[in-house]
């Protein structure tokens, strides 16, 4: 499941690198990017680990 989320108050580039580094880190993650100007975060983690890796986010 790929799902996008609005970030609020990421003040700098080097805090969404460091973001994204964590997320990707985690188990059950295919892929996360956050991208510092849009305010976005994309995760892609499959369908029935979805809920329990979220609540690591």
């Amino acid at each position: 499941m790929k799902k996008t989320f609005k970030l609020e108050e990421l003040d700098c580039a080097n805090c969404a690198a460091k973001m994204e580094r964590a997320i990707n880190e985690l188990p059950d993650v295919t892929s996360a990017t956050v991208n510092f100007m849009a305010q976005k975060l994309v995760i892609e983690i499959p369908d029935e680990k979805f809920d329990a890796t979220m609540k690591l986010v």
